[in-house]
């Protein structure tokens, strides 16, 4: 793993304005205080059966945010919105019947096992029906990379084909886009826009788990039963009937029926802008859906500050997970245990640390906890139009999402590194530990565009993405990790991912007050950090 040399860590820069004033025994009592078994007393009860797998507007909704209040209020934090510690979040509940077939030529491709189909419309009935497929390779139009899937055709009425991820990562050549790194236009959320900007029926991406980054069982239960969105005036309208996945044999067979290779068309796509009819294939589905409205709540709460409390340094993670399937034999509570009630016992083992400091930060010190995530960054979008604290006051953003459960590291990897002098800050607080910055383990994943901090980047505010990394800090640990590695990726949104006893939180703890310094040195001093001028986001005039 290639070690990242930040820009001019300039320690003055870090240190400029600072206003500390407490003692170096009362810093290292809060550092300290971040520890294994209180973080993972919390993430126990937070990922326990009781808590019902965290599902936005649910008992589990409820369980999870008075724990959060509990926990918060006993430490002195106060409600950071006009008082209060909630933020409702309006959504809607679409959840399709599993009772659909996709047909196409004849064959009935059965939902799960072949598809899952559904629809973003506030619509109970939806359909296509012999509707044309088109292949839209990567389906991307992207000015800024000279790339158009669309260009010259008209898709009005047709079901575009798609493929996963952006052309960089099938040809790992890093002049084409962010070359191995996807972008934006490689998620699936961009995909379904960009096809109902261009007014097409239907909408499929091909699944292929490499550029995928998850294998198809994370599509069985990631889009099906209840998918939330947002209440609208147009009932999303404006979106195609109907979305979805194929897997990789059922394309291969689809573009076989057309009389085309699918390995073929597929290089053919990177090569530029591409898009081809296949042939006489039409599809219908029709999707029958519940809908169901709700108010889900964004977490917030704030430790003022002592000087300037006007300002805030935002802690964020995502409360919320993918509930249980009543239609599932067995086991039918994604209890979310990684993912991500480490990140939320996280930002309590934070909070703890903070309101031990005799005398409280300069800045203010806000903590968010965002509904919603697993279902497009619903909680954290929702944040962003609607913002609590003014973005020209919110200083900077740390986000976490899944803790490393992998034991300590010597290095520290960064998702999105290079991109603001948050990696300065990260790097100072690194040395502490002697532990080095590394960059992102897994770029083609497009980590820096699937988590909350995502939607603070866009706001502006220069926002942070790290943990783990990659250099184990023994021997025993490496065996651990390889161990626990294997598991930890079993279970990705599935139902094993609960907490287990034997899991080696040293790791974690040490990210968390790395976070928690980083911080600290924010919050007690006058700096801005800022985005480097050759990233995407810069902070709003």
């Amino acid at each position: 793993m290639k070690k990242l040399t930040p820009i001019g860590i300039a320690v003055s820069l870090l240190l400029s304005g600072c206003a500390t004033t407490n003692d170096q025994h009362a810093l290292d009592a809060a550092y300290n205080s971040i520890n294994a078994e209180q973080l993972g007393q919390h993430i126990k009860i937070i990922a326990s059966d009781e808590f019902e797998g965290r599902a936005p507007s649910t008992k589990g909704e409820e369980l999870t945010l008075a724990y959060l209040e509990k926990h918060f209020k006993a430490l002195g934090f106060v409600g950071g919105n006009k008082g209060s510690f909630y933020q409702e979040v309006p959504l809607v509940s679409i959840e399709a019947s599993p009772d659909m077939s996709l047909t196409i030529d004849g064959k009935a491709y059965q939902y799960k096992k072949d598809m899952v189909m559904g629809t973003s419309r506030m619509s109970e009935l939806e359909a296509i029906e012999n509707s044309e497929l088109v292949f839209v390779g990567y389906g991307i139009n992207a000015p800024e990379y000279n790339w158009n899937d669309y260009e010259g055709l008209d898709v009005k009425g047709k079901t575009v084909v798609m493929l996963v991820n952006d052309p960089g990562f099938a040809t790992q050549d890093e002049s084409l886009f962010t070359g191995n790194a996807m972008t934006y236009y490689g998620r699936w959320t961009y995909k379904y826009e960009e096809a109902s900007r261009q007014g097409a029926a239907g909408a499929i991406i091909v699944h292929e788990t490499a550029p995928a980054s998850y294998p198809w069982s994370v599509v069985e239960n990631s889009w099906s039963g209840p998918q939330f969105g947002f209440q609208k005036e147009n009932k999303n309208m404006d979106r195609v009937a109907v979305e979805g996945w194929i897997t990789l044999d059922v394309a291969n067979e689809l573009f076989t029926k057309a009389g085309l290779d699918f390995a073929k068309e597929k290089a053919k796509a990177t090569k530029g802008g591409y898009a081809v009819d296949m042939g006489d294939l039409t599809a219908s589905v029709t999707v029958k859906s519940e809908i169901k409205k709700s108010v889900s709540r964004n977490f917030i709460a704030t430790l003022p500050g002592a000087e300037t409390p006007d300002e805030h340094i935002i802690y964020s993670a995502h409360w919320d997970h993918l509930g249980k399937d009543p239609n599932k034999k067995g086991d039918n509570i994604y209890n979310g245990a990684h993912d991500n009630a480490t990140g939320t016992a996280g930002m309590i083992e934070i909070a703890e640390a903070f309101a031990m400091l005799p005398n409280k930060p300069a800045r203010s010190v806000t903590f968010l906890a965002v509904t919603a995530e697993e279902q497009g960054l619903l909680g954290a979008k929702y944040y962003a139009a609607n913002p609590v604290i003014d973005a020209n006051k919110s200083v900077a953003n740390i986000n976490m999402d899944s803790l490393n459960l992998l034991g300590r590291v010597k290095d520290m990897s960064v998702v999105g590194a290079g991109k603001s002098e948050m990696d300065e800050y990260l790097a100072r607080a690194a040395a502490k530990q002697s532990r080095t910055l590394s960059g992102d383990p897994r770029p083609a994943a497009g980590g820096y565009y699937r988590s909350d901090h995502f939607a603070f980047a866009q706001m502006g505010i220069p926002a942070m993405y790290s943990g783990g990394g990659t250099e184990a800090i023994d021997d025993e640990t490496a065996r651990y990790r390889k161990r626990m590695g294997l598991i930890l990726r079993g279970c990705y949104h599935q139902p094993c991912d609960q907490y287990r006893k034997g899991w080696d939180l040293s790791g974690a703890v040490e990210d968390l007050q790395l976070f928690y310094q980083v911080g600290l040195d924010i919050a007690d001093s006058t700096t801005w950090p800022k985005w480097y001028s050759q990233s995407e986001f810069q902070r709003k005039k």
